[in-house]
């Protein structure tokens, strides 16, 4: 029930739907009337504000957690790696397809050929209503046995959906393999927060190693104030997301 609750949360907190509802309430509205014009305001102010590029990125700045250098990260026995950056929908199924957040990936193969950390931990089945082919886990161990990393430094959970099953069954898995106690998690930036706490509340602190950026330097020039970003509505939707998952976790006691 909470997996089909996140989903439809999703859908509901897309700015592209409110400007959608805001049109058609216009469309419905008498001609010429007030309450057209209202709606059509609406929808103005809507796109003005969620197409402002430096509006969305001073807001993710505030809550993406910073970059860590790799020389502040100390050496530990596994790198935890969130999944979350694949596509299991797309075929041919003879291959991995990698979205946004790739460098969570990429990130994680860092930290362990730069030997701060001995193993490899990737905790994801899938997050897909329906079922697909592979887990989220085995895709990414995939890449990683590409990527020349043994299979013996491969660590792989697979059953969890949501970020509080990633901590949860990880901490199962990590009572399997008791020379793993100290860890540093890789995940998108934005997702730090989160995931931090609900690996928390079940007993493991990780080091915090934040990857996947939707931020850039903040800028002084008029195109990053004024020029109009429609990918700021996207970004708009993520972090809208991101603070009422969080919320909802809080609430709920995950993290």
């Amino acid at each position: 029930m909470f997996f089909l609750l996140s989903k439809t949360l999703d859908f509901v907190l897309l700015p592209a739907v409110w400007l959608v509802a805001l049109l058609l309430g216009a469309l419905a509205a008498r001609p010429g009337g007030r309450a057209q014009r209202r709606w059509l305001r609406g929808a103005c102010l809507l796109v003005l504000l969620g197409t402002n590029n430096a509006l969305v990125n001073e807001a993710l700045l505030a809550w993406e957690r910073p970059p860590v250098p790799l020389s502040a990260v100390a050496p530990a026995d596994a790198v935890v790696l969130l999944t979350g950056i694949t596509s299991g929908q797309k075929s041919p199924h003879d291959r991995v397809y990698l979205q946004h957040g790739a460098d969570r990936l990429t990130n994680a193969l860092w930290l362990y050929r730069a030997g701060r950390a001995r193993r490899i931990i990737i905790t994801g089945g899938s997050g897909a209503v329906l079922s697909v082919a592979n887990t989220e886990a085995k895709d990414l161990a995939t890449l990683l046995r590409l990527a020349a990393v043994p299979a013996a430094d491969i660590l792989l959970e697979e059953r969890s959906r949501n970020t509080r099953e990633n901590a949860k069954f990880t901490k199962e898995l990590l009572a399997k393999h008791l020379d793993i106690k100290s860890l540093v998690l890789v995940t998108s930036a934005f997702h730090q927060r989160r995931a931090i706490g609900c690996f928390a509340k079940v007993g493991l602190h990780p080091q915090p190693f934040a990857a996947d950026f939707y931020t850039s330097n903040r800028s002084w020039t008029p195109d990053y104030w004024l020029v109009p970003n429609i990918d700021a509505l996207s970004r708009w939707s993520l972090l809208l997301h991101e603070m009422a998952g969080y919320v909802v976790y809080k609430a709920a006691g995950y993290c």
